[in-house]
């Protein structure tokens, strides 16, 4: 008997139509990783028990800005005083502890978890390069962070502002604390992206930032009060701060905006504050660069 032929193939039509859209080149595909990136820090677009956190965090930064426009008002009201109760400028470090928190959380979720789930060779199919990856995750996390902070320095401004409190000066004041919440957030978020690029475990890289952000600031303050208070010497503990990136953006603030320091000493002058501030950028700078290193190193 003759051999019977194979089956043919059936190509069949589902309905489903092509996508006739525009297609997205890399700027488009970076820029949905931000926006994707973004979402997923505050835990939107993903199950309930991801925004607890995220969102409890938020609610804990804004809690004591509002308590503080309320109490502006009301002293205000009362004649008691002529200005905010707190500089806008002094709020970062006020809440540091909710903001490494907050960090803590943001940059694994943001890096770790591709690492722990091999996801990344999913965005590189894609026309988007490494270092596309590495300023999208970068930037979603420092603009997270802005937002963290930027928010209740914007309560307490409306809060001056009801309060009756000169609005040229308190826009002045608002601004340049926003500079500042510019600068904490960009070196922080570049700090904390940099430890999670480095592990694949989230509970790793929680305790990996905070304790590399509370460390920090605790050793230097401690050192500054020991030398400014008890060997009586501002001025070196004043460069003390350059150790710390909480202590470093404040020094920047007390050099730029003539702030109050939130440690126990500032930049001993317009020398130091003009160190503080090149530090500052080159640790920016630095921390970008070597989670693009890591990237471009980084095995699929």
């Amino acid at each position: 008997m003759p051999p019977s032929d194979p089956p043919a193939g059936v190509i069949h039509d589902i309905g489903y139509r092509e996508y006739q859209g525009p297609r997205l080149g890399r700027r488009g595909i970076t820029l949905g990783l931000y926006s994707h990136t973004l979402r997923g820090v505050f835990g939107l677009g993903r199950a309930p028990r991801s925004k607890v956190v995220p969102m409890g965090l938020v609610t804990l930064m804004l809690l004591p800005a509002v308590i503080i426009a309320v109490v502006t008002v009301v002293l205000a009201g009362q004649g008691a005083i002529t200005g905010p109760v707190l500089p806008y400028t002094r709020y970062a470090m006020v809440t540091q502890a909710a903001v490494a928190i907050f960090l803590a959380v943001a940059a694994p979720q943001a890096v770790s978890l591709d690492l722990r789930f091999h996801t990344l060779p999913l965005y590189l199919a894609r026309p988007l390069e490494r270092v596309d990856y590495a300023r999208a995750k970068l930037s979603a996390v420092a603009t997270a962070v802005f937002l963290l902070l930027a928010a209740p320095l914007l309560v307490m401004y409306l809060g001056a502002l009801a309060a009756g409190f000169d609005a040229g000066r308190q826009t002045v004041d608002l601004l340049e604390a926003l500079v500042g919440a510019l600068l904490f957030a960009a070196i922080l978020s570049g700090v904390a992206v940099l430890i999670a690029s480095w592990t694949a475990r989230r509970g790793f890289g929680v305790a990996a930032i905070v304790t590399v952000l509370a460390l920090t600031y605790a050793v230097v303050t401690s050192l500054q009060a020991l030398v400014a208070f008890d060997a009586d010497d501002p001025a070196t503990a004043g460069w003390i701060g350059l150790f710390s990136p909480m202590t470093l953006v404040d020094g920047v603030q007390v050099w730029a905006f003539g702030a109050e320091p939130s440690s126990p000493a500032g930049p001993s002058g317009g020398a130091a504050g003009v160190v503080f501030l090149a530090v500052t950028l080159g640790v920016i700078a630095l921390c970008y660069a070597a989670v693009a290193a890591r990237y471009r190193r980084v095995r699929l």
